[in-house]
């Protein structure tokens, strides 16, 4: 698509997409036989309970007469009545869109229903039918035998998961304007719900664990879709979103005295302009040939930037040479302008060297500027004090950052430039803490541990953090477009493919697009689920974070993310596998068209995929902050050929996903060689102008000593003992270091111990008195001899 390569992408990053797509996207095109089966439920209930399907028309306490029904009918021993109750439970959830006759209507009717289907109780409800059914040994024994597991596999989960995931994204959508919400106390007791068992343990660890259990092969019928989907808004709603995020920040950083005056990150690159990509090889034969053919033409006057005032610079002024005009008259007008600049800054100018501005004058606007303050690191700041110490003085003063004597001007004022932009992160200061108790364990008070949302999901999720990261990266794998089929890879089709196979060529298509669109959703839901998961892990305390980053990388993440990353990604940004006449709930209200090949795209008029876009900026996200200040990770970029993957990833105009393509390959490129930088200037360029640029940090030469790929393993070991040490203090509560355990030294308690033998012990007992007893000789002497024993 032409347009999209010369002009902006207007995509505008958010937490998720608009609500209506949100919901629509929880249905596959193949499931929508199965939304009037919800239909016929309600009419075979309702007539059972004496009155007319028709919703709209009951008052609000026949309302809830009926859903109190339902509910009792929920618990039931007969599954075929309890499922009837669901799907009618469903079809409220869905806004009756029988009765209703506008998309705006039917979001209406979901907003009323779900609030009353809350208030009745029948998310935690729902949850337990969740429970009943992940426990189905015999469905899941069914589906194992299968050769391919369909739709009809999952049909019972699907409706479950449907309820919870309306009710869930209905209450996400009223945290948008909860201060003039009606239902503002249903959404914060919602929110207070999901932070607390339901149970046995957390809604999110339930989740995870069947994306686990569906890894394993032990659950194939699960449909990872639905569960992704709902993981991903439960997460969102419990722990927030980005707006959430900034004020944790603020608060956080405000707690720890530091200053809270800084750029957001997602709010700075909304301001952005998109740079041109770089220009491949065949561009370039085509412009050379292109200069070639071209009339050759002299310019009047190039733009003057070296003016003293910004506002006074020429613009360029570039024309074609008539046939009459001769070289002795461009040479005479370029004299001339001359003459013209030096009168314009003796008339800007008064004595005291001041623009003299007229009232009728415009303000001149501000120059530009690049987008960022500079930060400085403290550790950047030692070690700038170190080397001018060795180099002007001849000696270190180890840990002191106040004595300047002996240094010249120039270094002075280099110093204090460098502490007037110094950032200190929360992440140093918590690093500080447990460095401090680590070295002082008894006189450093040890604080109680905040119980945020995030800290109480870190402590459920803690045991099981490797499986759920390699099982998130499994279903990611199998859903990347360029993941071929294998036999041993994760089937995650089971909630899009049809009981029957398609027989025609237009429902060949259908499913082919649906299967595409189920992909995308998929990638959508984990890509959103890793980055919120770190963000809220990182803000909450730093090893929670590393934790997560380290099983992430350890499951290949970082290949992984550059696999998918190695396609066309404008194609794929470009490409929309969706059918909008098909999307619920067009597909449910008013006439009903049949679908052909000519009205597939009847409604969609973006250029771009939303979601694509968004998968593709979170993965970019979540490699920076993989990799971001660690060079062993960032030598995997280099290992794995990432620059010209990156680079590719440039061609999309859009602002944001370029800043984050561009921080990575400004990491790596003191390790790209002096070829690449000569060959690349135009993207070095580009990082210059979008990057924050860090003082004194001379990532565009291969001259730092952290340039030198060696003992980078030994950073991730010093790092992995940190955060188990961490996670052994802070969440148990067996000491793990020996030196800290208690010791008994009471004989009459140690000998007192009553001491469990086992069977086998029992058994082969004269066997273990022959090996370890009689065969082994013992000086009982040296226990008498008070300098041979160990106090």
């Amino acid at each position: 698509m032409e347009t999209s390569k010369s002009t902006d992408l207007d995509f505008v990053y958010d937490d998720a997409d608009k609500h209506a797509n949100e919901i629509a996207e929880l249905y596959s095109y193949s499931e929508q036989s199965e939304l009037h089966v919800n239909l016929t439920a309600f009419e075979e209930q309702m007539e059972l309970y004496k009155l007319r399907p028709w919703w709209q028309n009951l008052s609000e306490a026949q309302q809830k007469s009926v859903i109190y029904k339902l509910l009792d009918q929920l618990e039931v021993s007969n599954k075929q009545l309890r499922m009837k109750a669901a799907r009618c439970i469903l079809y409220l959830a869905q806004g009756c869109w029988a009765e209703v006759q506008s998309d705006e209507e039917q979001r209406e009717w979901t907003r009323t229903n779900v609030m009353l289907l809350y208030e009745a109780g029948i998310f935690p409800a729902f949850v337990e039918l969740l429970n009943i059914e992940i426990t189905n040994s015999r469905r899941a024994a069914s589906a194992m035998r299968k050769i391919s597991v369909s739709l009809d596999d999952s049909t019972d989960l699907r409706v479950i998961l449907s309820v919870l995931y309306i009710i869930t994204e209905v209450m996400r959508e009223e945290m948008k304007n909860l201060e003039h919400s009606i239902y503002k106390n249903n959404v914060e007791s919602f929110k207070e719900d999901l932070i607390n068992p339901y149970g046995e343990e957390l809604l999110i660890v339930k989740l995870l664990g069947m994306v686990t259990y569906f890894c394993s092969g032990a659950a194939p019928h699960f449909p990872m879709k639905k569960v992704l989907l709902l993981l991903w808004k439960l997460i969102l709603v419990s722990l927030g979103g980005i707006d959430t995020l900034r004020e944790l920040k603020k608060q956080y950083r405000e707690e720890a005295g530091l200053d809270t005056q800084q750029e957001d990150t997602l709010e700075v690159a909304r301001t952005m302009r998109a740079s041109s990509p770089p220009i491949s090889a065949a561009d370039l034969i085509e412009t050379q040939n292109q200069k070639k053919n071209h009339r050759s033409y002299r310019r009047f006057l190039m733009k003057q930037s070296s003016l003293d005032e910004p506002g006074l610079g020429m613009e360029y002024e570039g024309a074609e040479m008539g046939n009459n005009t001769t070289n002795n008259e461009g040479d005479d007008n370029v004299f001339m302008n001359q003459a013209v600049l030096t009168q314009l800054r003796t008339y800007c100018q008064n004595e005291n060297n001041q623009p003299q501005i007229r009232p009728d004058t415009p303000q001149l606007t501000k120059g530009k500027s690049l987008p960022w303050t500079p930060k400085v690191r403290q550790k950047d700041v030692d070690t700038f004090l170190e080397v001018s110490r060795l180099k002007f003085v001849g000696y270190n003063l180890e840990g002191d950052r106040q004595s300047l004597a002996g240094l010249p001007q120039p270094i002075l004022e280099g110093v204090n430039t460098l502490k007037r932009h110094m950032y200190t992160s929360l992440a140093e200061i918590q690093i500080q803490k447990e460095e401090q108790m680590l070295r002082n364990p008894i006189s450093t008070p040890r604080f109680p541990i905040r119980q945020t949302p995030t800290e109480i999901v870190y402590h459920a999720i803690l045991p099981f953090v490797p499986q759920y990261m390699i099982a998130l990266l499994k279903i990611l794998l199998a859903a990347a477009p360029t993941s071929k089929a294998k036999t041993d890879s994760t089937n995650i089709m089971a909630d899009v493919l049809p009981g029957q196979m398609p027989m025609t060529v237009f429902q060949s298509m259908k499913l082919g697009i649906d299967v595409s669109r189920h992909k995308e959703i998929i990638v959508k839901a984990v890509s959103a689920i890793l980055l919120l998961l770190l963000k809220h892990f990182k803000l909450n305390h730093i090893y929670q974070f590393e934790f997560m980053s380290q099983h992430l990388v350890f499951a290949n993440c970082i290949p992984l993310v550059l696999k998918f990353l190695n396609q066309n990604i404008l194609a794929y940004i470009e490409t929309k596998n969706v059918i909008p006449i098909l999307d619920f709930p067009m597909c449910v209200i008013g006439d009903q068209t049949d679908v052909a090949l000519d009205n597939l795209e009847i409604g969609d008029n973006l250029p771009y995929s939303w979601r694509n876009v968004f998968s593709c900026i979170n993965l970019l996200r979540i490699l920076n902050k993989l990799t971001k200040w660690k060079h062993s990770r960032i030598m995997m970029l280099v290992v794995f050929k990432s620059a010209p993957i990156l680079k590719r990833t440039l061609k999309v105009r859009h602002a944001m996903m370029q800043l984050y393509v561009l921080k990575l390959l400004k990491m790596q490129t003191r390790y790209l060689g002096r070829q690449w930088r000569k060959t690349n200037m135009k993207t070095i360029s580009a990082i210059y102008a979008k990057v924050r640029h860090r003082l004194n940090d001379d990532w565009a030469y291969g001259n730092d000593l952290e340039a030198r790929p060696w003992d980078f393993q030994v950073d991730e070991c010093v790092l992995r003992s940190c955060v188990d040490r961490f996670n052994n203090l802070r969440y148990t509560n067996i000491p793990k270091d020996k030196d800290m355990e208690p010791v008994d030294n009471s004989v009459t308690s140690v000998l007192g111990v009553n001491v469990e033998l086992s069977d086998e012990f029992k058994q082969h007992y004269e066997l273990w008195l022959q090996q370890e007893v009689f065969q082994r000789s013992i000086n009982w002497d040296e226990l008498l001899d008070p300098e041979a024993c160990e106090i």
